[in-house]
């Protein structure tokens, strides 16, 4: 029976103290909860931030031309009742060379820009990506009257269908 109780001391004596062993897990587990919510924080903004490798090209803002707005006021093409078109419109010119182009054809250019508005309805100008078809008609037209003179894009001002 000595015996017993000499090796119930040893085992008394080598096992860790209840208070001390759960305290220490605690703060392993709090560590590795850190650990994890560090990692996952720059995780988040690395790949957030992160380029696509891909270089996209940023588009290059044109020269406005004229500086000041053409301005239109033209009947609708419709099938009953009056329809007019207020619209007001600056155009984007990549090369500076064709400005002197574009100013000496203006005449040309308005003739052509009312020609294509009064050809239109309301109905095909009543939705967004009719108004996109009208810039791109635009485009066409206008740098149908010069040789040279391009225009890139249409921003318009003001567009109102009464």
């Amino acid at each position: 029976m000595a015996k017993d109780e000499k090796q119930d001391k040893n085992v008394n004596e080598t096992a860790p103290k209840s208070g001390q062993g759960g305290s220490i897990k605690w703060i392993i587990v709090g560590i590795l909860v850190l650990l994890i919510v560090g990692a996952s924080v720059v995780g988040s903004v690395y790949f957030l931030t992160k380029s696509t490798g891909e270089k996209k090209e940023q588009p290059v803002a044109g020269i406005p031309w004229p500086s000041e707005p053409l301005s239109f006021i033209v009947n609708l093409a419709s099938d009953g009742g009056d329809r007019y078109l207020k619209a007001t419109m600056v155009f984007e010119v990549a090369n500076p060379a064709s400005l002197h182009e574009l100013e000496m054809a203006e005449s040309r250019i308005r003739d052509a820009i009312i020609d294509l508005l009064s050809s239109k309805s309301q109905a095909d100008l009543a939705d967004s990506s009719g108004k996109q078809r009208l810039r791109e008609e635009i485009i066409v037209r206008v740098n149908g009257t010069t040789p040279t003179g391009r225009i890139s894009r249409v921003n318009l001002r003001e567009f109102v269908i009464q």
